[in-house]
């Protein structure tokens, strides 16, 4: 949340390890969203009704300007789940580093017709024209994913509505779910409800939050990126799980889709600058981007191609896997005709590891083009036993202009990609051997058979912020 000129991060938190586990409400600090200061835990299990755990929630500012946490405690041996809040015990603290939790506690309770062992997860409030604060609490019943809407006129007594927000089969347990106003938004099934359908990202990216920005007027999204190694890495390490870059978020003009883009503030951590402008790539060209420091770099490119002439035909029988099944089967070294085009990031000098970021596009039978952009973690390492799925997702945009542009976020063990402007959003977690620090390399790729012209590549070296 942000509150008198602060952004506050809570998050869920082992403080005795690097599993999960005896989880606490963390407490970051920041001004500017990319420096943070690490504060003590906001939220401990301290009282029966969070005994056996604290686990994730929101906030919200009341009209008094006074913020108040909700949040999910465990009550008893039987993973019992209600609903708490808790209030700053000094609001004239800038940091608001103590919370209380009144003695009305819990707020909410499952009734007889909810899972009270999947009842989790309250979303920040907002009021309605009729005076109603609402939330949501994500839940199942059966393998049915369920958002319950609850009300209240005064903060503290909730009612639950008649009918769920929104309930789909076979979607299982709906995890912190997001509950915000947008323009009019009317959804037209274009897209498949449930896992195959629209998402924020199609990568590592999960449990993601949203709040409102009164500063700058804006939604910014928060996602946690968990990790593709072994908890015995995790042990090792000492950590495990970061935030992915904050994100701003809005709807599409097209009114069909939200976008996601990395916040402004990170371009503060800007370094060199190198630029490549009108490069021509043909068939199997490969071009190193010289001058930066590529296992830590923000990249912007698009490229541009003469013709869509030479676009594979989609096959109908692909309408029954998914994207990622699709990137899969046609990853970056399986030849195409526009496409497969894009950077390979964190790279080793001989290409031993690399994790590939590129689009391909194919012709269906309406005429009309798929385009695919991946994010391949396959070849990402020589390390065994992690986690290398190749994410994928399909972009909804115009090519009459012949152009797609692309944005990779590179950060040592983390590519944060975004295609056509932040209609598809990609994370993926890479553990490179070789391609680290000085051994990690970037290069612009075509492997398709038409020619395709990089018409403009930035990228810069990135710094690193203040972190906790």
């Amino acid at each position: 949340m942000y509150y008198n000129g602060i952004y506050h991060l809570f998050y869920q938190y082992n403080p005795y390890g690097a599993v999960w586990g005896n989880i606490v409400w963390a407490h970051s600090v920041s001004k500017d969203l990319i420096n943070w200061k690490a504060l003590k835990p906001a939220i401990k299990p301290t009282k029966s009704f969070d005994k056996y755990g604290c686990w994730s929630g929101s906030a919200t500012v009341l009209p008094n300007n006074e913020p108040v946490i909700q949040y999910t405690g465990i009550n008893d041996e039987n993973q019992t789940q209600v609903q708490n809040y808790a209030i700053p015990a000094n609001i004239s603290d800038p940091y608001l580093e103590e919370w209380i939790k009144p003695n009305n506690n819990p707020l909410i309770i499952a009734d007889p017709s909810v899972n009270k062992t999947a009842f989790r997860d309250p979303t920040t409030a907002w009021v309605g024209q009729d005076g109603h604060w609402r939330i949501l609490i994500g839940s199942r019943r059966k393998n049915r994913g369920i958002a319950y809407l609850y009300k209240s006129k005064d903060f503290i007594k909730w009612v639950k509505a008649k009918h769920p927000l929104h309930s789909k089969q076979n979607t299982g347990n709906w995890e912190c779910p997001d509950f915000f106003s947008i323009d009019k938004y009317v959804p037209d099934n274009t897209s498949v409800d449930g896992w195959r359908g629209l998402r924020y990202d199609y990568g590592n990216f999960y449990a993601s939050k949203s709040f409102f920005d009164p500063s700058k007027n804006r939604r910014i999204l928060w996602g946690w990126s968990n990790e593709s190694d072994t908890k015995m890495d995790d042990g090792e390490k000492g950590w495990a799980g970061i935030q992915s870059i904050p994100r701003t978020i809005w709807l599409d003009p097209n009114g069909k889709q939200l976008l996601l883009w990395p916040i402004r503030e990170l371009e503060t951590l800007r370094g060199h600058k190198v630029r490549l402008s009108n490069q021509m790539l043909e068939k199997g060209n490969v071009v190193k981007i010289k001058g930066i420091t590529a296992a830590q770099a923000d990249v912007e490119v698009v490229f541009s191609f003469p013709s869509l002439d030479k676009a594979e035909p989609f096959d109908p029988s692909w309408d029954h896997i998914d994207a990622q099944e699709l990137c899969c089967r046609k990853g970056s070294t399986v030849q195409g005709g526009v496409g497969p085009i894009g950077l390979l990031t964190l790279a080793s000098k001989k290409l031993e590891e690399y994790t590939p970021v590129f689009f391909r596009v194919f012709k269906a039978k309406d005429k009309k083009h798929k385009i695919l952009l991946c994010s391949d973690a396959s070849s990402s390492s020589l390390k065994k036993g992690l986690y290398k799925p190749s994410f994928a997702g399909f972009v909804n945009v115009d090519l009459s202009k012949k152009k797609l542009s692309l944005r990779s976020l590179i950060d040592h063990s983390v590519v944060e990609s975004f295609g056509a402007g932040g209609k598809v959003c990609i994370t993926s977690r890479v553990y490179p051997t070789l391609a680290v620090l000085n051994g990690a390399h970037l290069y612009a790729f075509n492997n398709g058979s038409e020619s395709i012209t990089v018409e403009r590549l930035d990228a810069w070296s990135m710094n690193s912020p203040q972190m906790n």
